[in-house]
């Protein structure tokens, strides 16, 4: 679906990141952690840029995340609750006072650019939005009405869990599989999905 920019002007991006030398643990067997940073960073910047249209808030709890999210054009917003979904919920409720809508995705999509095609404006501010991960286990990117008293379950098995809380809330669901979002970087086999040629020097 095609852009509005009007819509998008009410809406908000949550992008928790976690400290760039903190990312990727599961990844070790297979990258240096100077490889590691970098390629949180890489793929953060790349997600940053697909929602460049959206005001974006950046939810971290590193100073380094902070000044470089800032140097990007988004707006911190200072971790205070404990884990993922605590961030994410830090995120939604400062957005929540001046928009409509937030969409969440996570800061690993090596894909990500056709975030904002999977909003439906049309129902944007009434339905959530779900893309899970290639497993369907996970939650890649979610969108919501920003004043829905929503309770995130980020984690293993988010996929139904977020289903289940937005039958909770009275929220219709919309689940859009997109193959490119659907894919995010926790695993060395997550890695293996990837084409030929993406994964270049600074990584490997």
């Amino acid at each position: 679906m095609a852009t509005n920019p009007s819509s998008l002007q009410r809406g908000a991006v949550v992008l928790p990141i976690k400290g760039f030398g903190e990312a990727k643990g599961r990844l070790e067997p297979v990258l240096s952690a100077e490889n590691r940073a970098s390629l949180a960073a890489f793929t953060a910047g790349g997600v940053l840029e697909a929602a460049e249209a959206v005001d974006t808030f950046v939810v971290c709890d590193s100073d380094e995340v902070a000044q470089w999210a800032r140097e990007r054009g988004a707006m911190v917003v200072r971790q205070n609750k404990a884990g993922l979904n605590g961030a994410v919920a830090d995120g939604v409720e400062t957005a929540r006072y001046k928009h409509d809508w937030v969409l969440v995705a996570h800061s690993d999509l090596p894909f990500p650019e056709a975030l904002l095609s999977v909003i439906d404006f049309s129902v944007v501010t009434s339905t959530m939005t779900i893309v899970p991960d290639r497993h369907e286990d996970g939650t890649n990117v979610l969108v919501l009405p920003a004043g829905s008293n929503f309770t995130f379950h980020y984690g293993p098995g988010s996929f139904v869990a977020h289903q289940d809380e937005a039958a909770r809330v009275g929220l219709p669901v919309r689940i859009v599989r997109h193959e490119q979002l659907g894919l995010d970087i926790d695993t060395p086999d997550d890695l293996a999905q990837l084409p030929a040629g993406w994964l270049t020097g600074d990584f490997s």
